[in-house]
């Protein structure tokens, strides 16, 4: 049993899985397109509940959605239609594409590369025309497939250490990641995209869940065996990486009707054969909380200090007033929503990355980001062309609403290389590098605070681009260089290490 506070696991995985111009072109490994992952988890033997496919309007902009969030203790309970909402606009399949070897099916979230390592799980207790069950979701069929019947919210309230969300949702989804349908493509790398990938995903549940009127909590501490038990997953393949809570309701969850047991379903395997990264085990198994008491006292560590110093000139950001925003609805931007595979090279406004940074950093409600509002990356910004804001590097001080200005010039062939050399950060008008401190988190929150740092990239990046195309610009997740980020940006980024990075401008058009 590995002790979560020992933190050299942490450190050799996030060093062992850096980028850099040498390790990307000493790597020999290619894609076996013979041999790629199913994107879905079958379970063959069990029939689906179909769900309702209507959207319904919502009538709360996506600006308002990703920045706000329904007080914690208000009660609210989904029906069956506000679950298929959910499911629908945060893993759903929104589109398709044809190519000579099959199809491309999109989802509601960005993921790295659309392999969708993400799965969703619920628990919930009785609800209107959905009865208290653990289900998986199955977006081909856009269904639920019942893998134990009966309310199990108990044994998530325990595995949670009595966390108050947990004991009050009438519903808690579980998101599960599943090793080899991203390391297919990624390697060891991949452990990172969980949280990046999960993230996304989050930051169009927590969105429509505020449409919906339903509080909502991510929840990161829990007993990990406990979890994949309930689930009866293979945690050699696939793990439970965070809970989001939905809905509030005064009583708590009755005991577990019964002790549950192994379920042993068929699954169809999703290659022919899987290649083991072992560091990305080693890593989870590293971050794993064991007992009721130790979550408990994850829980009570304190907050990460994440305050930023400034000494270089000062931009005061102008977002657009309530009168201005954009109305568009959550729902029809997630429709619309997609990875932009190129921008035109002309400028946003300063009201639009203003309004962007706003929304999206308002504060996440999850259980390692004590008081609401805190926040583990911090903001780097290489601005290309946006008007009324010299071009140059910046870092984003939040709690002023300012950028402060660490270099001016056009790093235009810099933003490109430093995303992998890639032309989307180069041609963007501004390139956003998610930079943190793990040296505090990993002495507050321990191994397990690499997921969470991961998991708010995610969930932030995500606010971004839904932020973005509210505001009909595009938006795009890249991965980096990490050690070039931190050098660009140093010296006020030593120290640090890059996490994420996201890239928004006006998308190109096609030519017809």
């Amino acid at each position: 049993m590995t002790d979560n506070y020992n933190s050299e696991t942490a450190w050799a995985y996030h060093y062992a899985t850096k980028h850099s111009y040498t390790s990307i072109r000493a790597n020999p490994h290619f894609l076996d397109r013979s041999n790629q992952p199913l994107p879905f988890k079958i379970y063959p033997t069990l029939e689906p509940l179909y769900l309702p496919v209507e959207v319904r309007p919502t009538g709360i902009a996506a600006l308002s959605a990703i920045a706000e969030s329904v007080p914690a203790k208000t009660n609210a309970v989904p029906d069956l239609e506000g679950v298929a909402q959910l499911l629908y606009l945060s893993a759903g399949i929104t589109r398709k594409r044809g190519y000579p070897g099959g199809e491309i099916f999109f989802r509601a979230a960005a993921c790295t590369g659309a392999l969708y390592e993400v799965e969703l799980y619920l628990v919930c207790g009785d609800l209107e025309n959905l009865q208290a069950g653990v289900y998986h979701f199955a977006p081909a069929e856009f269904g639920l497939r019942e893998l134990r019947t009966g309310d199990h919210r108990r044994v998530l309230l325990e595995a949670a250490g009595g966390e108050s969300a947990v004991a009050h949702a009438p519903l808690t989804i579980i998101c599960t990641c599943t090793y080899w349908r991203n390391a297919w493509k990624y390697q060891a790398r991949t452990y990172r995209h969980f949280g990046w990938d999960n993230g996304t995903l989050l930051a169009n549940l927590l969105a429509i869940g505020t449409a919906l009127g339903l509080p909502a909590k991510v929840v990161c501490g829990f007993v990990d065996g406990d979890i994949n038990r309930l689930l009866d997953v293979d945690p050699d393949r696939e793990v439970a990486f965070s809970l989001v809570t939905l809905g509030h309701i005064a009583t708590l969850p009755p005991q577990s009707p019964v002790e549950f047991s192994r379920l042993f379903l068929e699954t169809v395997p999703i290659s022919s054969h899987e290649e083991d990264y072992p560091l990305m085990r080693e890593m989870h198994a590293a971050s794993s909380l064991h007992s009721a008491e130790e979550v408990k006292r994850w829980h009570a560590q304190a907050p990460v200090p994440t305050s930023l110093p400034s000494a270089g000139p000062l931009v005061q950001l102008r977002p657009l007033s309530d009168a201005a925003m954009p109305r568009d609805p959550i729902e029809q931007v997630i429709l619309r929503r997609g990875s932009s595979r190129k921008f035109d090279r002309t400028p946003i406004t300063l009201a639009q990355l203003s309004t962007l940074l706003d929304r999206a950093n308002r504060g996440i409600p999850a259980d390692f980001l004590a008081p609401m509002g805190s926040q583990l990356n911090q903001l780097y910004l290489i601005v290309h062309a946006v008007e009324g804001l010299d071009s140059g590097a910046y870092v984003f001080h939040r709690d002023r609403g300012t950028l402060e200005c660490l270099k001016q010039g056009n790093f235009r062939t810099q933003a490109g290389y430093l995303g992998l050399e890639q032309e989307l950060p180069a041609d963007a008008a501004v390139a956003i590098f998610f930079l943190a401190d793990l040296r505090p988190i990993f002495e507050q929150l321990g191994n397990r605070g690499y997921r969470a740092v991961q998991l708010e990239a995610g969930i932030l990046g995500g606010k971004l681009y839904l932020g973005a195309y509210a505001q009909r610009l595009g938006a795009t997740g890249l991965t980096f260089y990490d050690d070039d980020v931190i050098r660009f940006f140093s010296p006020h980024a030593e120290g640090k290490s890059a996490i994420f990075l996201v890239a928004v401008g006006n998308r190109a058009r096609r030519k017809s």
